[in-house]
């Protein structure tokens, strides 16, 4: 019978794995499987992986230790368990993770997980281990069922009233500290009718906010119905059309492929959220040679101008690595003076990490990681000023916010601004998947705190 078995989807890593996770256990569906967040009935276990940084790698080994014991219980009680490791970290180590760790079953790689009921089948069968990290032909997409099916329930995955939606994978730039191209592959982008269709039904299903996703979004170049490639421009007005939807957002982008289309549409769309996520990752022309992101300092200036002056109360965000391999204290300081001078209302900052196999890792200016850490706290403390400084500014006014899931105080509920920040409120269960009006009265370091000001 349907969902009489069970399987356990934890996500680690970015939101394009949020999305994955999700698709993973909806492709297992059809074949009498559930979604669960009881790790101890899972029959099937599934860690979709990052491998960005090192740690995040570390962390899946650190869950796969604990996992032993999981499945020497279930095996105790006659239960046979199917561990598996998905996404980057299974894509860029493979049958190493089968090596270092017995407990794993199956190992499938980001491309690959369309194909997991018969893999999960073959493992189970044959009694073997098996490890799929091929960039097979076919459409993944194209090949998972319909999104109109019930909503399964994934460890980390997105509220209801909001989801991902992912157009695009892979990216052609080839950064010298990133391994997006060799997990993920070269750019992908999905046809647009496709598109419209998955947006559709998950609007049917109650989500009123979709964030568009792609390791390099703002190269979107899918297929149209008119038989031309359509830009992200382009596709963002065509899902804005559809009935139901309140929200769009896109992410992550690259600097280089915000064309002027896509800066109009932050001006001309009014679902389009005034937030945008766009890393500079570096405030030193030389250092971003380096990591070869073909994009000055000033080339990011005068972008950002560019979009303010056709959306003038967009909110930014942005990715920063501090301690890229020969970067000097006066390079470094360049980038607190890019901070500063830009005005970033969220940002995410890394010490840099080696990744194996990327040009970054072979060269042989690795700084000390006193050092690295050293700057990284310089930097946090400057961005965690900017945040507080862009959230006290919200402070009396009347902004509308998404509401998504009850709050940890009883009669509190939780939603989100158009500039992504957690609002807290008191108010009924019943808001939760409305937009509605909220006077913010606190402002704190991460989130603020508001009063419901119409129904």
């Amino acid at each position: 019978m349907p969902g009489t078995k069970k399987v356990f989807v934890k996500t680690f890593g970015c939101q394009m794995n949020v999305y994955d996770s999700e698709r993973i256990a909806e492709s297992l569906i059809p074949f009498g499987f559930s979604g669960t967040d009881n790790i101890d009935e899972a029959e099937v276990i599934v860690l979709n992986t990052c491998h960005i940084r090192e740690k995040a790698a570390d962390k899946v080994y650190s869950e796969l230790g604990r996992l032993r014991q999981v499945k020497e219980d279930r095996r105790a009680k006659g239960k046979h368990t199917i561990v598996t490791v998905a996404g980057c970290v299974a894509q860029a180590e493979g049958a190493e993770i089968l090596a270092r760790s017995s407990v794993v079953d199956l190992v499938v790689g980001p491309q690959s997980y369309h194909r997991l009921p018969d893999l999960v089948f073959r493992a189970q069968t044959e009694s073997r281990r098996i490890v799929d990290t091929n960039f097979p032909e076919e459409d993944k997409f194209a090949a998972l069922p319909d999104r109109s099916i019930s909503k399964v329930s994934v460890k980390g995955a997105a509220r209801a009233a909001s989801a991902f939606l992912t157009v695009q994978e892979g990216c052609d730039k080839f950064c010298t500290f990133c391994v997006v191209p060799y997990t993920r592959g070269m750019e992908f982008s999905r046809p647009v009718d496709s598109l419209v269709d998955e947006a559709r039904s998950l609007i049917s299903r109650g989500v009123r906010e979709l964030t568009l996703l792609g390791q390099n979004v703002n190269a979107y170049h899918g297929a149209g119905p008119d038989g031309k490639d359509w830009s992200l421009a382009r596709l963002i007005g065509a899902i804005a059309e559809l009935d139901g939807l309140e929200r769009l957002r896109y992410t992550t982008s690259h600097p280089n492929d915000m064309g002027n289309d896509l800066i109009a549409a932050h001006r001309d769309q009014e679902k389009l959220m005034p937030y945008l996520h766009l890393p500079f990752q570096a405030g030193s022309d030389r250092i971003l040679a380096a990591m070869n992101r073909k994009h000055t300092v000033d080339q990011y200036r005068r972008l950002i101008a560019r979009i303010r002056a056709a959306r003038p109360d967009i909110a930014l965000s942005t990715d920063i690595i501090v301690g890229f391999p020969g970067e000097t204290e006066s390079e470094f300081e360049e980038t607190l003076r890019l901070v500063e001078e830009i005005g970033f209302a969220q940002a995410f900052s890394f010490k840099y990490s080696p990744r194996p196999g990327t040009p970054a890792a072979k060269s042989d200016e690795q700084l000390p990681e006193e050092v690295k850490t050293e700057r990284l706290h310089r930097l946090q403390a400057l961005l965690a000023s900017e945040t507080t400084r862009f959230n006290a500014g919200c402070v009396g006014r009347v902004i509308p916010v998404l509401f998504e899931r009850a709050g940890r105080r009883d009669g509190q509920i939780v939603g989100r601004s158009p500039y992504l920040q957690p609002v807290h409120a008191n108010g009924a269960a019943d808001l939760l998947g409305r937009v509605i009006p909220v006077e913010i009265s606190e402002a704190g370091p991460n989130s603020l705190l508001g009063v419901i000001r119409a129904a």
